[in-house]
């Protein structure tokens, strides 16, 4: 395994939920990332339609797609014809009544080498994917749970959206192994927020995954999609998706810089050898007190008790 590579992230905004239009332009990013030289793609979060939750409409579910379903079969073809590592987004329909908001990862001629059902599931105004999505299961099998999937171009540490506020989440990839943290990514501000408020809540988000990047002493790809998705419902104002994919290094640096309204395929060079150097001047593995943290397992510390 070449331990430099270039990485690319596909931005995007989606116009509607034609499933072979919105595909369409996805394949000509992923296209332009590969003739830029990119080994491993990641594309946004439910990158095949609008994000549908800003609503509770069972209607919505007919969005969904089992596993091997069209969408991952476009994704998986174009994987293979460049040879070419993508992370792909969807709405999975498990099962009758059982749905996930589910990755894939595509390697080249191997096809689908692994999943990661996002774990953590938000519910709050405008983001209402708790009537959509189960959780993915606990059990860190080789499907589920905090586990890296093994690629051609090294260990992805894949976790969705919501479960990048984590840092749970990211110590527990970075614990198993993962040579870098991926987030596929749907967020943006609410439009009658003012500046001082929007500039407040995107700093956070990028604040928050370099500083996981920084604890574990890993790269870290982040991929949001961009534009404006109107409400489905009259009394609410919809989501202004902010963009700002990016990707550091493992002490936070950015690699890419990111871009609130900028669509295509943007691409930086990995070097996963940094991560070693860094964890050596920065040991956080070596100094953690594994002793004495049973409490993280708890909902809450009551003192009480």
């Amino acid at each position: 395994m070449n331990k430099k590579f270039i990485a690319a992230v596909v931005q995007q905004a989606i116009p509607g939920n034609n499933k072979t239009e919105n595909l369409a332009a996805t394949a000509r990013h992923v296209r332009d990332a590969a003739a830029q030289g990119a080994r491993l793609v990641v594309l946004q979060e439910l990158h095949a339609t609008q994000y549908f939750c800003q609503v509770e409409d069972t209607d919505c579910f007919d969005l969904a797609e089992p596993l091997d379903g069209p969408t991952y079969q476009l994704v998986r073809d174009l994987a293979a014809e460049l040879d070419i590592v993508v992370v792909m987004s969807g709405f999975e329909k498990r099962a009758p009544g059982l749905y996930h908001n589910t990755a894939q990862v595509l390697d080249g001629q191997k096809g689908r080498v692994g999943i990661f059902r996002k774990m953590h599931i938000p519910d709050d105004p405008g983001f209402y994917e708790k009537f959509y999505f189960t959780p993915g299961d606990v059990e860190p099998t080789k499907l589920n749970g905090f586990m890296p999937i093994e690629t051609s171009v090294g260990k992805l540490g894949v976790l969705v959206c919501w479960d990048q506020w984590y840092p749970e989440a990211a110590r527990l990839m970075a614990l198993a192994g993962a040579d870098m943290l991926i987030y596929p990514t749907a967020i943006g501000w609410a439009p009658n927020d003012d500046e001082d408020e929007q500039e407040r809540q995107r700093t956070a988000w990028l604040t928050i995954q370099r500083a996981h990047a920084i604890a574990n002493g890993l790269p870290v790809i982040v991929a949001n999609r961009t534009g404006f998705e109107a409400s489905p419902m009259d009394d609410q104002d919809g989501i202004e998706f902010w963009g700002s994919s990016f990707i550091t290094g493992p002490q936070g640096e950015y690699l890419l810089k990111p871009s609130i309204e900028e669509e295509g395929a943007f691409c930086a060079q990995i070097d996963l050898e940094r991560s070693e150097s860094v964890r050596r001047i920065w040991p956080y593995f070596r100094d953690r007190r594994v002793d004495a943290y049973a409490n993280l397992s708890r909902r809450w510390i009551d003192k009480t008790i």
